[in-house]
């Protein structure tokens, strides 16, 4: 499958009092555990590379200015994602998108794992690609859902929550979505159905 650097949160040992950070300390920490994910979400989204990093520049931005108001009902990385998918959607959806004509895609070769060594890289390369062709080809309500359960190791529950939509209707998309990669790399020939 796909080698992508996978962020973990730490547990939280409910004995050990953590230190207070400054909100720019917090920031930085942000920036270093999930830049690479919110990054790689944001191009799901918008197939291009540089405008994902604008998304996820903003949404940091954003968490920041909001962190005041952050109700702490999910983890920081649920809220982050969050965030970064409504800019998505939001930017998706803007004025600016319909009259302009977006970039081919070049699925995902511009954000390759920080730690893979180059022979990993060239081993995995083209069935990735060939994988993430299939899954962008996919409406955005089905992408989201395999992007967020396979590649960012969400639970259906946290996914839910993160889209605003009932676990039974994840399970539905996810169980669609499935189907129709299915149907996509068995009637192209790939080379991942044998």
């Amino acid at each position: 499958m796909i080698s992508k650097e996978r962020t973990e949160e730490l547990p939280q040992n409910p004995n050990h009092k953590q230190p207070e950070l400054t909100a720019d300390e917090l920031v930085e920490e942000w920036i270093r555990e999930y830049s690479h994910d919110l990054k790689w979400l944001a191009y799901s989204y918008v197939k291009d590379y540089s405008l994902a990093e604008d998304l996820t520049q903003e949404a940091f931005i954003k968490a920041y200015q909001k962190y005041s108001t952050f109700k702490q009902q999910s983890s920081v990385k649920t809220w982050l994602y969050k965030i970064t998918i409504n800019l998505c959607k939001d930017h998706l959806k803007s004025s600016y998108i319909k009259r302009v004509i977006r970039k081919s895609t070049e699925v995902f070769r511009n954000i390759p794992s920080p730690h893979a060594t180059p022979e990993e890289y060239t081993i995995h390369k083209s069935e990735d690609e060939e994988l993430l062709e299939h899954v962008l080809q996919l409406d955005n309500k089905y992408r989201e859902i395999i992007i967020l359960y396979y590649f960012e190791e969400f639970e259906i529950k946290d996914i839910a929550q993160l889209l605003q939509v009932s676990m039974n209707t994840i399970k539905t998309r996810l169980r669609r979505a499935r189907q129709l990669l299915q149907e996509q790399l068995t009637s192209g020939g790939s080379f991942l159905d044998e």
